[in-house]
């Protein structure tokens, strides 16, 4: 299981990392939290219920990556004017629904960086990571927020999935962030197919 997900018995997925992996995937997962930032902290004595219905954002964040993990709904990003109802409904259901979703995302982060603290690295420096079928979807949304964030900051476009990318010198500042993005997709690929029935 070097490098990769494989299915274990009874299902769920186990990888083999070691401390300089564990070590980049909690690192680029705190760094996924403090972009989304902190969540609301609930006032003594208010009604739990109130947070429910807390009203969010109406305006996309200016961040292109926190645009790209919060995107507007109902608006064609390739159109040139959207149109002033949609427009209106994107910014009610952003109003509504960000909060949450923004929940959603920490939590997500936290189940990875959780399970990277909970494990023993042994005496070659190397440690087995196992995840259940239910603890591996927090960690394949996870890893998809992190390669939308590092694909935006790199500035991979769907159209060419940054093929310009794979070739850049050793040289180029930008080729760690590379390494990461492509080494996440291997992972999300490869924990998908292990719940793969």
């Amino acid at each position: 299981m070097p490098g990769h997900f494989e299915p274990i018995p009874g299902g769920g997925a186990a990888i083999a990392l070691d401390e300089v992996e564990i070590s980049i995937l909690r690192s680029l997962a705190v760094q996924l939290l403090e972009l989304i930032g902190p969540g609301e902290t609930p006032v003594e004595g208010e009604d739990p219920l109130a947070a429910l219905f807390a009203e969010g954002p109406s305006e996309p964040p200016a961040d292109p990556a926190l645009a790209r993990l919060f995107p507007d709904a109902y608006i064609d990003p390739a159109a040139d004017k959207p149109d002033d109802e949609l427009q209106e409904a994107s910014s009610e259901f952003r109003r509504f629904t960000e909060n949450d979703l923004r929940t959603h995302k920490r939590d997500d982060a936290m189940a990875v960086v959780r399970a990277l603290d909970a494990l023993t690295v042994d005496a070659e420096g190397g440690a087995v990571l196992k995840l259940t079928a239910p603890d591996s979807v927090p960690w394949l949304r996870s890893l998809n927020d992190l390669r939308l964030t590092i694909g935006t900051r790199l500035e991979v476009t769907d159209e060419d999935e940054g093929a310009g990318l794979y070739r850049l010198p050793d040289s180029d500042p930008r080729k760690p962030m590379v390494m990461a993005y492509l080494w996440l997709g291997v992972l999300q690929e490869t924990l998908v197919e292990t719940l793969m029935p």
